[in-house]
């Protein structure tokens, strides 16, 4: 066997150069592995994070839409909020020289309201802020978006329902507020699911003529209204006569300025609320939502490794200044 110069200097450390040990020697090359076979790499390698954050989302706020104006009455430090209302009285009698009977007066109230002031904090760590910033999450920033939105969901629950065990009302349940009617028709035949076009708008003119009714000469079908209720409902304002006319063509034409409000609250546990309110009568509002603090923000609490700040705001709920211009359907 011809002997290589390679081979030859293997050979002065005795290796054989047979073909049984050449080929032994070719196996060694590729020893046993010392670490578990792979052949992959871990997942978080070929994972992409997209930087944009989904948020959820929520019920709107719709309260401020429906009573048409927000107004801030008073401050934080009033537990109490008066309003002054005066109606005009008065008598005559008959004309004489030397008679002096008949008398015009005024009577003044002062109903009240109570305000009601609420809170929340946002808490995050040095840790915890770090950890999830590795995530492409601002958690400082959208902690502070979440507690403002914290508040305001309240405020807007509280401008529809008010605050229990206070002298503070909402949209819905003010106490002043003239009863409720029903929609026509008998069930399962008195929801606007099962009736149709004609029906329907026959509901509206139902609501319409209760407002009119209640204005006392002061409403009519041209006055500007405002009629709310839930997106459920609405649907059915879709709804079209043999002509393909619509429920919706119908209101416009025959109530130019009625303005129609869907809000997820006028679906209540009591049914579904259809509610129809003058805008403003001789120049005064129906009504408004009204706060006495909007976010004030208090300084941030620095601890060893964690932050902490407050947040407040106050709601004096829905202040309607005349309950005669508001009619509600209920059961629709």
């Amino acid at each position: 066997m011809l002997i290589t110069p390679m081979k030859k200097k293997l050979n002065s450390y005795g290796v054989i150069f047979d073909n049984h040990q050449y080929k032994i020697l070719a196996e060694d090359a590729q020893p046993t592995l010392g670490s578990a076979p792979n052949s992959a790499l871990p997942v978080i390698f070929t994972t992409y994070i997209d930087p944009k954050v989904i948020e959820y989302l929520f019920a709107p706020l719709k309260a401020v839409e429906v009573a048409g104006s927000e107004r801030m009455i008073g401050s934080w430090t009033d537990n109490t909020v008066m309003f002054k209302t005066l109606e005009f009285t008065g008598q005559v009698e008959s004309y004489g020289d030397y008679n002096n009977d008949g008398a015009a007066k005024a009577n003044i109230n002062f109903p009240q309201r109570q305000p009601y002031l609420y809170q929340t904090f946002t808490r995050y760590g040095q840790l915890e802020q770090e950890r999830i910033g590795m995530a492409q999450i601002d958690w400082v920033s959208q902690l502070d978006k979440s507690s403002i939105w914290t508040l305001n969901q309240y405020q807007n629950k509280s401008y529809f329902f008010g605050v229990d065990g206070l002298q503070n009302y909402g949209l819905l349940n003010d106490p002043s507020l003239p009863a409720t009617i029903p929609p026509s028709g008998t069930a399962p035949n008195i929801i606007w699911q099962n009736k149709d076009a004609l029906q329907v708008y026959g509901d509206v003119v139902l609501l319409v003529k209760q407002l009119i009714s209640q204005g006392d000469g002061l409403v009519d079908a041209n006055t500007d209204m405002t009629m709310a209720l839930s997106p459920d409902i609405a649907v059915n304002l879709n709804k079209a006569t043999q002509y393909n006319v619509n429920v919706l063509t119908l209101i416009k034409t025959n109530f130019p300025n009625l303005k129609i409000v869907t809000a997820p609250q006028m679906s209540t546990l009591a049914g579904e609320v259809v509610r129809l309110k003058a805008d403003n009568i001789e120049g005064q509002l129906t009504e408004e939502v009204s706060y006495n603090l909007k976010l004030r923000a208090f300084p941030l609490f620095i601890q060893h490794s964690a932050y902490s700040q407050k947040k407040a705001q106050g709601t004096v709920g829905a202040i309607i200044y005349r309950p005669v211009f508001v009619a509600r359907m209920i059961g629709v």
